[in-house]
């Protein structure tokens, strides 16, 4: 799965207004989202309530001592950057702080690229080590995330990531939407010896053709418009770390010729530049879709996916992984439970049988929201079948699919005198039609649509165009 990443968040501490606005106004022309604080009781309160990726934190302030206000956040957050801003009389001090833990230091008055360079590099280190600690747990069986569980099928997909993570084959990752497919991807990134280095992920399908080409391999200035400035691509930020292609099944033909360059040569050229960059980089797709399918009917290039499928990973849906479902509806519980600062309350044994019986089209994901739905709704502490929002057969997507209109549809295809369809053609029909079906349900709503076929509004959006559907067309007036 991939979801929207939000901004990286700073989070300045300095008594001197002017500057705060100042260096407020540049990283937020730079992408950045900024917290602003102006005492050192106020700062240490912000890195306790909220989550910041660096901290800009001025040695002197008016209510106290920056050195103590350095100790007691890395006390919190130990693995949060804390960058010092000190002035030319004040580098012994500075020292000091790198001395107690501090990420780095600008003296001011400092070039904006200074600034910008420093918090980059802060960010990245950031992502890093919550990364390589989370995923680190992840891989010992240890935390709340797709990997999770003793199931024989969930226990292979373990095996091959112990085996592969530390070389740098390309993998590629299939399996059902909701399964886990980055949290396997992420994996491999902690477990090899890139991990000092950036993980980047990708949505192919919710990026347009030409953006997602010049997302990937950058641009120069001019080359199209809109092009006001060179950037780097996606291949250039992940430099001797690991690009990570989710839903790559979606990807242009351009977009597949130009990835498959990069994989046989190492080597890319920016959108609008002739000049070679080296692409050190290793790259993990994956896809819900079935790649030799998509080959057959001439959708995806052959010679690309022979790159690819080097060696798969097929991650098991929810439904193939026994008990798991128990396992991971505990945990769930706790993390549920802790974030909506509530008791974790028990599972009734109706609420178990109810949870093991359900198909899960929706998979992992689709547990963790029916799990903190039912920590709402649990008032007496105890999980019954009515606190379940499970979905009905028929109002679920994929393997969840209407079983009448798949029987009817099954009866239609095993008589002799109806010519076959492709599979490709069989799987477009149903999918068009389960998309009208859902639009109508909802009068066109994409929102309500989209949580009725437990897709986001990107997916959904993404699906309906392919289908050249219009959501106006099914409104009531």
């Amino acid at each position: 799965m991939s979801h929207a990443r939000r901004a990286p968040r700073i989070l300045i501490v300095d008594d001197d207004r002017a500057l705060v606005e100042l260096l407020s106004m540049r990283l937020e022309a730079n992408g950045y989202e900024v917290l602003q604080e102006h005492g050192a009781a106020a700062g240490l309160a912000r890195v306790g309530r909220d989550r910041v990726d660096v901290v800009l934190l001025d040695l002197r302030l008016g209510d106290g001592d920056g050195l103590e206000v350095l100790t007691r956040i890395l006390q919190r957050s130990p693995q949060l950057p804390v960058i010092i801003l000190t002035a030319h009389g004040s580098i012994e001090t500075a020292v000091e702080a790198m001395r107690r833990g501090a990420y780095g230091f600008l003296t001011k008055p400092f070039h904006d690229h200074e600034l910008l360079q420093k918090v980059a590099h802060g960010v990245e280190s950031s992502s890093l080590r919550r990364q390589v600690a989370g995923l680190r747990r992840i891989v010992g069986g240890d935390d709340d995330g797709g990997i999770v569980g003793s199931s024989e099928a969930i226990e292979r997909v373990r095996a091959l990531i112990e085996r592969l993570g530390p070389t740098d084959a390309t993998v590629l990752v299939l399996g059902e939407s909701g399964t886990g497919k980055e949290l396997v991807a992420r994996a491999l990134h902690a477990t090899s010896p890139r991990s000092e280095r950036p993980f980047v992920a990708v949505n192919c399908a919710a990026l347009p053709p030409e953006l997602l080409e010049s997302t990937l391999f950058g641009h120069v200035k001019g080359s199209f418009t809109g092009a006001t400035a060179d950037r780097e691509g996606l291949f250039g930020a992940a430099h001797r770390g690991t690009l990570f292609l989710d839903e790559i099944g979606e990807a242009s033909p351009m977009v597949q010729a130009r990835l498959l360059r990069v994989l046989q040569e190492r080597s890319y050229t920016r959108v609008g530049s002739n000049k070679e960059e080296k692409a050190d980089v290793r790259v993990i797709t994956a896809t819900n879709r079935d790649l030799r399918a998509e080959v057959a009917e001439k959708r995806f290039r052959e010679d690309l996916f022979f790159r690819l499928h080097v060696v798969p990973i097929h991650v098991p849906p929810l439904r193939a992984r026994g008990d798991d479902v128990a396992v991971l509806a505990g945990l769930f519980l706790d993390r549920s439970a802790a974030r909506h600062g509530v008791a974790p309350p028990v599972l009734s044994p109706e609420a178990l049988a109810a949870l093991r019986d359900h198909p899960w089209p929706g998979n992992v994901r689709e547990l963790a929201n029916v799990i903190e739905a039912a920590v709402l709704l649990a008032a007496d502490g105890v999980v019954r079948p009515d606190h379940l929002t499970l979905q009905a057969p028929a109002e679920a997507d994929g393997a969840g699919a209407n079983a009448v209109a798949a029987t009817v549809a099954v009866a239609g295809l095993r008589d002799p005198t109806v010519p076959l369809p492709t599979l490709r053609e069989a799987r477009d029909a149903f999918e068009r039609a389960y998309l009208e079906a859902v639009l109508e349900r909802t009068q066109g709503n994409v929102t309500q649509a989209a949580k009725m076929a437990g897709r986001n509004r990107t997916d959904f959006y993404d699906l309906i165009g392919r289908h050249k559907l219009s959501p106006t067309d099914f409104k009531k007036d």
